[in-house]
């Protein structure tokens, strides 16, 4: 009896060989993929307005991204405690930083604050990003201060 030269010892045919090693790349790549994503998650730091903070039950402590408006006269400074209310017009969250601030920042501009939330539903903030016009507000944010008719484009260009 004669074996053919297209069948290898294991009796696998060359198609059988490729699809096997194509399906372990494929299991191979989907590890790969799903170590990276685990990794990432605890990196990950979602953005949310006021109202997406109430409405999604924002857990205590889960480090989240504050996009809005920092309410006007609510800014009260006292040396490097700065506390201030960040509104989309329809919520707001009232928000807390140690450090200095940007320069830019200031009462009816926008800001994103990086932080999370504290026990009394304050929020904390570790990082305050501010910029002097509306380019630096998520498009989130802009269709709720829109829809509040709380948009202000002639503050946002200072």
């Amino acid at each position: 009896m004669t074996i053919p030269i297209s069948v290898c010892k294991a009796g696998w045919t060359r198609k059988q060989k490729r699809l096997v090693v194509i399906g372990g790349l494929a299991l191979v790549l989907v590890l790969a993929t799903t170590l990276v994503l685990l990794a990432l998650r605890d990196q990950i730091v979602f953005f949310y307005s006021p109202s997406d903070v109430i409405a999604r039950n924002v857990a205590i402590g889960q480090p989240i991204r504050l996009g809005g408006l920092v309410k006007d006269a609510s800014w009260v400074r006292e040396g490097q405690d700065n506390t201030f209310i960040v509104t989309d017009g329809a919520t707001e969250i009232t928000a807390h930083y140690v450090g200095l601030l940007p320069d830019l920042f200031r009462e009816g501009q926008g800001v994103v604050a990086e932080g999370s939330l504290g026990p009394d539903s304050q929020f904390v903030a570790t990082n305050v990003l501010a910029k002097h016009d509306e380019n630096y507000i998520p498009k989130e944010v802009i269709q709720t201060l829109k829809a509040s008719s709380e948009w202000r484009p002639e503050t946002a260009a200072q």
